[in-house]
């Protein structure tokens, strides 16, 4: 969901996400409002790449993710299994184009990432969280039951404002 911009984005901080293709985003967000809590899913569907950046790196963000994706071929990517989060379950996914991508932009905002972003990167698309553990549990074998590794659509990367709720977007960057 995107929410409406307003005047306190300023000091917000900035998520940048990796954009689903049409139909992957369809299914993950279809599950993610099936499992997740509704009264806590406040997001669509989505692949995190950096958790919160300086709200004053704004125009470096879109030069660079403008520059990542201008001309230049949609990543491969694959769906490869199923995480456990304890109280959630995430579908794990590789790719190493969006990781070079991933190191690029890390390499140039390393003296101010947070520990999260700092960390090995993990990607992975969460469609449960903030459950009692048996329910993750449950809908972790459910979903491995059926799994099978798969492509996955990557259709571009995106900034976005974090306010604490629905997230505003700031810019959108297609691959070709």
């Amino acid at each position: 969901m995107i929410a409406p911009p307003d005047h306190r984005e300023e000091a917000a901080p900035i998520i940048i996400t990796a954009l689903l293709g049409k139909e992957d985003f369809a299914h993950f967000d279809g599950l993610r409002r099936a499992h997740f809590p509704p009264e806590r899913n406040q997001l669509a569907a989505h692949l995190t790449m950096f958790h919160h950046l300086m709200p004053s790196l704004e125009a470096e963000i879109r030069q660079r993710l403008a520059d990542e994706t201008r001309r230049v071929p949609a990543p491969a990517a694959r769906v490869v299994g199923l995480i456990s989060l304890g109280r959630g379950t995430a579908f794990r996914i590789e790719s190493l184009d969006l990781e070079m991508i991933r190191a690029r932009l890390a390499a140039a905002f390393a003296t101010l990432l947070l520990p999260q972003d700092a960390a090995p990167w993990r990607p992975h698309i969460t469609v449960q969280n903030k459950v009692p553990p048996a329910d993750a549990k449950a809908l972790t074998m459910a979903l491995q039951a059926d799994f099978r590794p798969r492509p996955l659509a990557i259709a571009g990367l995106a900034a976005w404002w974090y306010r604490g709720g629905p997230w505003a977007l700031i810019s959108r960057h297609m691959f070709r």
